[in-house]
């Protein structure tokens, strides 16, 4: 006897696609490593993955084109050294790939304009009394476009940028309504939390703050801003808790296990001097980063190498945005011939 009861078929998963972009504004710090580049480059495991160096999104600060330049050769030599493997994912510039351009504008014409206005960039900005320019105001737009290109399905955000995630998706969905199953709705994952990294005062490092310590700045440098690194005032001989202590927090980051364990026993018994914490400090960064140093130089010793690697993953950036770009403009009817998504949300045919 025949079975008539309905069998579902789930829709199979999206493979998994990662995407990010890094600002290129200034230099690496402590902050942006342990708090989302390390993440990013963790990454690169999971599936197909896509990072690029934002220098469209910097033009809304960077106005200076020969900074701007350098600061982009910087990032990408920086992302490569910190274990960025160009053979297993693609690092491009984002002005590389013309199409993420075009996009965002097929995307500006469904994007309500309260939309925009009530994204925090914009809203900050404007509550400080600052100027804020249309760059600012269709940031969020463009930043879409960066994700929908590659038909992203995971973005590693921090939580200030998990709105954007949702005005990404917001545009998807309102495309998708118009015009069919064109463009796949990603999600967010957020980085680790615990990650907050203590600048040299206590506070947050920020570039804002001028609190950081940069991966690769000049080591006489960098042993002079942690020497100099803001202590509290309790007597040496006092126990002190190291969970929390912006010293001990630095310390963890770049020592080994063992030595942070040994380092927390010191701060409970008692009995030591700030300046002691500071220089192992000192050394245990020296070892954390020395590798990611020693492959930067070698990089720089060859200008060819950094350029071949954006090159070679702008093609491929640009082949998945153009699949991408031609499929959004065969579906709004931007294109001669018939549309071959459907009308309404219901899937590519």
């Amino acid at each position: 006897m025949a079975d008539d009861r309905l069998t579902t078929v789930s829709k199979p998963a999206p493979p998994t696609r990662v995407l990010s972009g890094i600002q290129p504004t200034g230099r690496f710090h402590w902050g942006n490593y342990f708090g989302a580049i390390r993440q990013y480059i963790e990454l690169q495991a999971v599936g197909e993955s896509y990072y690029f160096i934002a220098d469209l999104h910097a033009l809304t600060t960077v106005r200076d084109p020969d900074r701007l330049r350098g600061l982009v050769r910087d990032a990408a030599l920086d992302l490569v050294a910190l274990g960025l493997d160009p053979d297993r994912a693609s690092l491009f510039v984002q002005s590389d790939v013309p199409e993420v351009t075009e996009l965002t504008w097929l995307l500006m014409t469904v994007t309500p304009m309260g939309l925009l206005e009530r994204c925090h960039a914009y809203k900050d900005k404007k509550s400080r009394g600052l100027a804020a320019d249309a760059g600012l105001f269709t940031y969020p737009v463009l930043m879409s476009a960066d994700i929908l290109a590659y038909d992203a399905t995971v973005v590693p955000v921090g939580e200030d940028q998990v709105q954007h995630i949702e005005v990404c998706r917001d545009l998807a969905g309102t495309f998708n309504h118009l015009y069919g199953e064109v463009f796949t709705l990603p999600k967010p994952r957020l980085v680790e939390a615990g990650a907050r990294v203590p600048g040299t005062d206590g506070q947050k490092m920020s570039k804002s703050y001028d609190n950081t310590l940069d991966v690769f700045e000049d080591l006489a440098a960098q042993k002079k801003k942690i020497m100099r690194i803001t202590t509290d005032s309790r007597p040496l001989e006092q126990p002190k808790e190291p969970e929390g202590d912006p010293l001990f927090d630095l310390f963890s980051l770049v020592a080994p296990e063992s030595q942070r364990q040994e380092m927390a026993e010191l701060y409970r018994r008692g009995g030591f001097g700030y300046g002691e914490v500071k220089k192992a400090l000192v050394a245990a960064a020296l070892d954390h980063f020395a590798a990611a140093r020693q492959r930067r130089a070698q990089l720089e010793a060859d200008p060819g190498a950094i350029d071949a690697i954006l090159a070679s993953g702008a093609v491929r950036a640009r082949a998945k945005a153009a699949a991408v770009l031609a499929r959004a403009k065969q579906a709004c009817g931007l294109s001669r011939l018939p549309s071959v998504v459907s009308s309404s949300a219901g899937g590519r045919r």
